[in-house]
């Protein structure tokens, strides 16, 4: 029986391996990390200048957003189109006429 769509069928959404997760939120984390460190770095070089305020604040608040970014899982598959509700499309076909 010839199938109607020439789309695969896609079976499941499997997730990406749980290492390259954490390699990835490592990752976003340490950025995140050297950016505080800098602005740290930069406050305490330009004491007295009034953009020494902004880097300190940029120095409390990134290590909140670093572990929000974080702790933010992944997608569980990157690469997935999008699954579209379509309510015309059955899932099973009518049973056939048994007599």
């Amino acid at each position: 029986m010839r199938r109607r769509h020439d789309d695969p069928v896609r079976i499941t959404s499997a997730q990406r391996p749980r290492s390259e997760d954490i390699s990835g939120r490592q990752r976003r984390y340490l950025i995140s990390m050297g950016i505080r460190t800098v602005c740290f770095i930069l406050a305490v070089v330009s004491i007295g200048h009034w953009f020494m305020w902004v880097f300190l604040v940029a120095a409390l608040f990134l290590p909140y957003i670093a572990v929000v970014m974080a702790n933010a899982g992944s997608s569980a598959d990157p690469d997935a189109i999008g699954h579209e509700h379509d309510p015309d499309r059955r899932a099973l076909r009518d049973r056939p006429d048994t007599q």
